[in-house]
């Protein structure tokens, strides 16, 4: 318990150092590749939400997540956890499902009021529907979006709600000057992430971002969790990147190279 003390009280006095330079700017703001952490998240979502943050004041700490899993991993626990924040969760899995609402139940920072999750299996048709069901429309900080498929046509059909910022998952195989996603297919499961015929392009998603008024403003470390933020809000802050900026790093490059001619050949869909 100490040790969780103690990480909290370390990311509370990290976000007043990034909102001092903010204030003061004495200094370069780091980039996102240099603020990455993991607490509760798959990789290091976790530090570059909680600096995205300190720049950009959140209006209501409200956070919206589609495919979170348990939720005990998934980008918006740290959040919901360590900063007070209210979070609606969706999930196709009930037994996930079962296993985040107990999770939370019983945790000393949201027994009191833990988050929405809900169980449901998100298309585009219903997207809008049973997020208004959960609560939300209008104005929320953060959406997070890791559907491992159909990630690019669900964001496309979520109107009810207007994230501030958005992370979402790309696949990073494909090349980043193709805008490739799957075909729309609203029963897509994906068997295996060696299947590379999955998800969308970050240039996919960058261009659907712009489309709907956001900017790609970087990913982490890997190349394929991307991070959007709303035109006007923190924009010489926080300035556009492109694709091919986002392509550099080891991995994608080694994705690229040895991955992308088994998959280019499939059905992709240009957008």
């Amino acid at each position: 318990m100490k040790s969780q003390t103690d990480a909290k009280a370390a990311q509370l006095i990290l976000q007043q150092q990034y909102k001092h330079l903010v204030r003061t700017g004495n200094g370069p703001l780091p980039s996102l590749r240099d603020v990455g952490f993991r607490q509760y998240s798959q990789f290091e979502e976790d530090g570059i939400l909680l600096y995205l943050f300190a720049i950009i004041p959140p209006e209501s700490r409200t956070c919206l997540e589609l495919c979170a899993g348990t939720g005990i991993e998934c980008n918006t626990a740290n959040l919901i956890i360590n900063h007070g924040w209210w979070g609606h969760l969706f999930d196709g899995d009930p037994d996930n499902v079962t296993r985040g609402r107990a999770f939370y139940a019983h945790h000393k920072d949201t027994f009191l009021r833990p988050p929405n999750f809900n169980h449901a299996w998100i298309t585009a048709e219903n997207v809008d529907q049973l997020v208004a069901d959960s609560g939300l429309s209008g104005r929320v900080d953060l959406l997070s979006l890791d559907m491992d498929g159909n990630d690019y046509w669900i964001w496309k059909a979520l109107e009810i709600v207007e994230p501030t910022v958005v992370v979402c998952e790309t696949h990073n195989t494909i090349p980043p000057d193709l805008a490739l996603t799957i075909p729309y297919d609203p029963s897509f499961q994906l068997g295996s992430f060696d299947d590379d015929f999955r998800g969308a392009s970050l240039k996919a998603m960058t261009n659907l971002g712009r489309a709907k008024g956001y900017r790609l403003v970087g990913t982490h470390r890997y190349g394929f969790n991307a991070f959007f933020v709303k035109n006007g809000v923190a924009d010489a802050l926080l300035p556009e990147v492109s694709p091919e900026q986002c392509a550099a790093d080891p991995y994608t490059k080694w994705a690229q190279a040895t991955r992308w001619q088994q998959a280019k050949n499939r059905a992709w869909v240009e957008v």
